[in-house]
């Protein structure tokens, strides 16, 4: 079956959406716009209920089916990110240094998509929660949502999202499942030692001659501490010190992301980080202060959801369209939070050649929204059918 007929009538309307979307972008929490946009369009469809200011700017909307069963969730994140957009599109971005450069007006989209049949047809029992999240680039607005209580305030039983991915053929999808995407964490070093003239290092307590020993015994971390058969990815993306070639600078700092799959490697990468930097730290006589940010935990699906999303999305797409059992990547996502909460799936979805993810030439596929759509229409009339 591909895009279901009544979805297929309205791509027209659902391209109008997701192009005014994209030319309004917020970002993080402050997706008040976005949010109201969203309101209006749900109320037009007449959904049942319409819960708004979840954190700060998510909204909750249910649809009732036709017959008693459970209430399943389908989460679009809906923020954009701070860059300066370059396609040129006359419905590029209209506020400086924002643009939808993830997608995430594509997922509104096709969350909307969805709603718009779903309410009108009801083929379906039980309930369907249509989660629409801010911030998931920055700020974990799906953790945010799942601790103001969505699970159990709407009795989501099991929950499911997708993700638009370019340069792979178009509606093609994959997933996979236990572990999909990493977790990851920041870790931010500030070492201070004591400036002075560059011709007089003996005066000195040279923090660069530190910060470089750190950054080296770093990345022995993985090849000696972690398991040859655990995934793990430690990459220093950021050195910052010195103001002059005639200088020793007082101060230097570093920032690294840290990226796996298993909680007891997690433990292991921040341990073996701060016993490094604190006895380099000792050893060159500066001080050092590690601001260790927690993030996102790995995003991990469950078995059986997988296999069922994997079903619908091959009844979409066509069997050779769809892989089952690709391999993870280390990239991250805050979905993580609602699939530690409930049973539930996330997959990956083809759009075509194009610009890559987070770059400035970035622009969703309006031919995908439907497609998406009607993935996620059909996933709730698969997994609720109408008894008799």
């Amino acid at each position: 079956m591909p895009v279901l007929n009544r979805i297929a009538a309205f791509a027209d309307e659902m391209k109008g959406w997701r192009r005014h979307l994209h030319q309004n972008p917020e970002l993080a929490f402050d997706c008040h716009a976005t949010a109201a946009f969203i309101a209006d369009r749900l109320r037009d469809f007449g959904v049942d209920e319409l819960h708004q200011g979840i954190a700060r700017t998510g909204l909750v909307a249910i649809i009732t089916g036709s017959g008693e069963g459970p209430t399943i969730g389908l989460r679009a994140d809906m923020d954009a990110l701070p860059i300066d957009e370059v396609t040129g599109a006359p419905y590029a971005s209209s506020i400086r240094g924002r643009m939808h450069a993830c997608g995430h007006d594509g997922h509104v989209t096709m969350l909307l998509g969805a709603a718009k049949y779903l309410a009108e047809t009801r083929r379906f029992a039980g309930r369907v929660a249509l989660i629409f999240q801010p911030a998931e680039e920055e700020g974990g607005g799906g953790q945010v949502m799942v601790e103001e209580g969505i699970m159990d305030r709407f009795a989501i039983a099991r929950v499911y999202g997708i993700h638009n991915v370019p340069n792979v053929p178009f509606g093609h999808f994959h997933t996979t499942p236990g572990p999909l995407m990493a977790s990851v964490d920041t870790a931010t070093v500030n070492i201070t030692g004591r400036g002075g003239h560059g011709a007089t290092p003996h005066e000195c307590v040279d923090p660069v001659v530190a910060v470089v020993g750190m950054v080296q015994a770093i990345q022995t971390i993985i090849p000696r501490n972690v398991h040859a058969l655990d995934e793990a990815v430690i990459s220093v993306t950021q050195i910052h010190t010195g103001t002059a070639s005639n200088i020793i600078p007082e101060e230097a700092m570093f920032c690294a992301t840290i990226r796996c799959f298993k909680p007891d490697v997690r433990q292991l990468l921040k341990r073996r980080i701060h016993e490094i930097v604190e006895g380099h730290a000792a050893a060159y006589g500066v001080t050092a202060r590690i601001d260790y940010d927690w993030g996102y935990p790995a995003t991990i699906n469950h078995e059986e959801e997988t296999e069922f999303a994997a079903e619908v999305a091959r009844e979409v797409a066509g069997e050779a369209a769809v892989d089952a059992r690709a391999g993870r990547e280390m990239g991250s996502e805050d979905f993580s939070y609602m699939l530690e909460a409930r049973p539930g799936a996330y997959l990956f979805m083809g759009t075509g050649p194009g610009a890559g993810l987070h770059h400035p030439a970035f622009d969703f596929n309006d031919d995908a929204a439907p497609v998406g759509a009607s993935f996620f229409a059909r996933l709730v009339e698969r997994a609720q059918p109408v008894a008799g």
